[in-house]
């Protein structure tokens, strides 16, 4: 980096920092995982030297979260798809229900919101389109960090969330769905082939928080991929240009995420398993009442902590959803 003309391509320049950052994240992973082990050691020689009922609470303590960073670190090892370093785009859309799946699909922007802000990632808001009344319609949601993708891509399906309403007067129990898409992002350098002619590209006024500007200039775009309807849009930037940019990122990654799923289609096709996840066909259910539990219905873990996971504690379902998935023995989502 340090080379005379390496900011000259600045794309490239970015793309190399990017990859030396992340190369710098694992060896801090081992060196902190190395570190955890010899202060672990230590405590054990001290305890079979002189048995202490403190430290031997402290010996235990340290090793199960020695074994908790140990299995974190080697589920890192393990995501080896190719697209599984790269940064995700998560997209959020609630069900029929109006206000309630609309305010469902907020809460789901949150607790993503949460577990990337506690993974050390960035997490930039690329089109949030609110509800009318609470919650949003839509959000478009890019996660920045290393395997961003990796570990989002087992949150890819329905939410399905039972509650008592806060919206009705009659404290009756309602339930919510909301999808969630997530895919890569897919960089310049991935050979996708589009066609300007075949791009009908809109702008329009923002909405939404921005201030007064971002408002009364058509600065927002949205562009349609004829051939295949794929619509996206952005309007996170005041300037018309980047949103333009922005959106054509977005729409190189669905392109190139459909081509992987048409491949795995014929793939499925020749073992004769279904792994299309339809709406309706809920990977994991948040129960608030009558009872308070969270369950994934693919690797039927369970968190009692309702809080927890609705403040990003995402951990045991990915972890759960990623190793059964190295195992080939996913189960389809389920309907309970």
């Amino acid at each position: 980096m340090a080379r005379p003309g390496f900011w000259d391509d600045q794309e490239r320049a970015r793309k190399i920092i990017a990859q030396v950052k992340g190369l710098k994240d694992r060896l801090t992973d081992w060196d902190e995982l190395k570190a955890r082990y010899e202060d672990v050691a230590v405590l054990f020689e001290l305890v079979d030297e002189e048995p202490d009922e403190e430290l031997c609470q402290e010996l235990k303590a340290e090793t199960n979260k020695l074994v908790r960073q140990a299995e974190k670190v080697e589920l890192g090892t393990l995501l080896s798809g190719p697209y599984d370093g790269n940064n995700a785009l998560l997209s959020i859309h609630p069900g029929a229900g109006g206000t309630e799946s609309q305010d469902w699909a907020s809460m789901l922007v949150r607790m993503y919101t949460r577990w990337a802000e506690e993974q050390g990632m960035e997490l930039e808001v690329l089109d949030f389109l609110p509800g009318d009344e609470a919650g949003v319609k839509s959000a478009t949601l890019l996660v920045k960090g290393t395997n961003a993708y990796g570990y989002l891509k087992a949150e890819k399906g329905v939410h399905r969330l039972v509650r008592i309403s806060p919206f009705d007067s009659s404290g009756r129990r309602h339930t919510s769905f909301a999808s969630v898409d997530v895919i890569p992002e897919i960089t310049d350098d991935v050979e996708v082939d589009i066609n300007p002619s075949d791009l009908k590209i809109d702008t329009y006024r923002a909405s939404g928080a921005g201030g007064q500007h971002v408002n009364k200039t058509s600065s927002a775009v949205r562009i349609t991929h004829l051939p295949t309807g794929i619509v996206v849009q952005c309007q996170n930037d005041r300037s018309q240009h980047k949103n333009r940019e922005t959106a054509m990122r977005i729409l190189r990654s669905r392109l190139a995420e459909m081509k992987r799923e048409e491949l795995q289609e014929k793939v499925d096709e020749l073992r004769g398993e279904q792994g299309e996840i339809a709406w309706g066909n809920q990977i994991r259910s948040y129960v608030f009442c009558p009872y308070t539990m969270v369950k994934d219905h693919r690797t039927d873990v369970e968190v009692g902590n309702v809080q927890a996971v609705m403040d990003g504690y995402l951990d045991p379902f990915i972890e759960a959803y990623l190793r059964q998935s190295l195992q080939g023995g996913r189960k389809g989502p389920g309907r309970s």
